[in-house]
């Protein structure tokens, strides 16, 4: 992955988009991944984050950018500060951005990153099977559409 930050900036086959504040790149048609942005659309009192879709084509954009596969979600990407946090401590990161009691959520930095992306890894491997899989793309609820960018 490239940690420059911003090199998607510099990439022609990504599209400008306002990276003011993080974002989180989700695969819309995961039951599970679709019902994380619903939690963390209903925790983030502030409006800190902004999303997208890996299906859009910013998405993808993004993932390939970052050197994931842009047709098999194994990881959201949250975007802040121009880099690109991937799995668990993405979701970590995400989590914890989301005050008390949700910053608590940092303690499980305790455990190896090793084993933290392990579960992750396993969890998304299998998320379809445990989870389900939406028919179409996640659509926000119309007070939220500003808050999604692609």
């Amino acid at each position: 992955m490239n940690a420059t930050p911003y090199s998607y900036r510099r990439d022609a086959a990504v599209p400008g988009f306002a990276d003011d504040r993080p974002i989180i790149v989700f695969d819309g048609i995961c039951a599970m991944c679709s019902a994380f942005v619903q939690f963390i659309l209903r925790h983030d009192c502030v409006g800190t984050y902004r999303f997208i879709p890996a299906q859009s084509p910013l998405g993808r954009a993004l993932y390939v950018h970052f050197g994931l596969d842009p047709d098999n979600y194994q990881s959201n990407i949250l975007l802040r500060d121009g880099r690109a946090f991937l799995k668990s401590e993405g979701s970590l990161m995400i989590v914890s951005g989301l005050g008390w009691p949700w910053s608590m959520a940092a303690m499980a930095r305790l455990l190896p990153a090793a084993w933290r992306d392990g579960l992750y890894e396993a969890i998304a491997r299998n998320r379809f099977a445990l989870f389900g899989r939406r028919q179409t793309c996640f659509l926000p609820e119309a007070r939220f559409q500003g808050r999604f960018l692609a």
